[in-house]
């Protein structure tokens, strides 16, 4: 790209600067042959400058359509149609308007072109932002829909698990990984705090995991500029709105912000507590109590799986191993508790 920007511009300077020595009738001015010279000078050092100004510009289309690439490639294609479509449907307004604009006295015929691109820009811009809309408008789905892309929280992330998940091909559909929560987690593993800054840099890491296992495709939305209210968890709720995602999180308070708002939540701690064995009222389990319960006597223990089991009467056998028969089993958002007594009564 630099190369042939280059060579482009060279070129059309080095043409233009020639034509240049011819209307300045160097013959005129300067004694022959030198005015020859004079010529040949003036169309070097055109092309020269063409040369020179090529290596910008060459490195700034090149930077542009670099940018346009991965602008491509985090769009659909049903994204890019309808924008393409809000384009033509701008331009022919812009015509409209750019006529308007020019019957104006003395500043009209400056603002046609501006006025031209303004409008076209925004009627592409809103059609491309709207496409799930306008497509659903017209009886029709974006194929994206099908599938839904899945949003990646931060708290997803550093949980670890989501990684397990993706090799086990439960969690299809691309992932995209908004570039705040990568931000969040470079913070995060900048920290001063020796476990935060370990999370954090063991989030950055699971990221390649993500981007290795990722069955759908994998991502990295860059996010616009500004602050949204209620920060990464607002941005988050934002783009899953406006482009029809999934939210894969393990914090509470955004899955229920984001179901209130009508967005699909996927959200790990709910996957791993529908996993666990079931554990039935008057099933009998053996349970290693580790400690002492918040309430009168009690003794608590855990399942392998890290469910909690509470046995009444079980402060007696904290450090040993003894058979519990389930009373009960309360199931909460944060996870699952079984409510037990001893099985053989005489040994409390």
């Amino acid at each position: 790209m630099i190369i042939a920007s280059r060579i482009v511009l060279a070129v059309l300077a080095g043409l233009g600067a020639f034509q240049l020595g011819a209307a300045l009738n160097l013959d005129e001015h300067i004694a022959d042959p030198w005015h020859y010279a004079a010529w040949a000078a003036i169309t070097a050092a055109g092309v020269l400058i063409g040369f020179l100004v090529g290596g910008f510009a060459g490195r700034f289309l090149r930077d542009r359509l670099r940018a346009l690439d991965r602008a491509a490639d985090r769009r659909s294609a049903a994204e890019l149609t309808v924008g393409a479509l809000g384009l033509v449907i701008g331009l022919v307004a812009a015509v409209l308007a750019g006529w308007a604009v020019l019957q104006l006295p003395i500043i009209g015929p400056y603002l046609v072109v501006p006025v031209v691109l303004l409008v076209a820009y925004l009627f592409s811009r809103i059609a491309a932002r709207r496409h799930v809309d306008i497509l659903r408008l017209l009886g029709m789905r974006s194929r994206r829909n099908e599938t839904p892309p899945r949003l990646i929280d931060t708290s997803a992330i550093i949980d670890g698990r989501l990684v397990d998940i993706m090799k086990t091909r439960f969690l299809s559909g691309p992932i995209v990984v908004p570039s705040f929560v990568l931000d969040e987690l470079q913070t995060i593993a900048d920290s001063s705090d020796p476990q935060k800054r370990a999370r954090g840099r063991r989030g950055l890491e699971l990221v390649s995991d993500l981007k290795a296992f990722a069955n759908g495709g994998f991502s990295v939305r860059q996010a616009e500029d500004g602050e949204e209210p209620g920060g990464v968890d607002g941005k988050l709720v934002r783009i899953a709105r406006e482009e029809g995602a999934a939210i894969v999180t393990t914090d509470y308070n955004l899955n229920k912000v984001a179901e209130i708002q009508g967005i699909d939540v996927l959200n790990v701690n709910d996957l791993a507590n529908a996993l666990k064995p079931a554990v039935l009222p008057g099933e009998r389990i053996d349970v290693k109590i580790i400690r002492e319960g918040k309430e009168f006597d009690q003794g608590v223990g855990y399942l392998d799986d890290g469910t909690m089991i509470v046995v009444e009467k079980g402060r007696k056998h904290v450090g040993s191993t003894t058979t519990v028969e389930v009373t009960s089993v309360l199931q909460n958002p944060s996870g699952k508790m079984v409510f037990t007594r001893l099985a053989d009564p005489d040994s409390s």
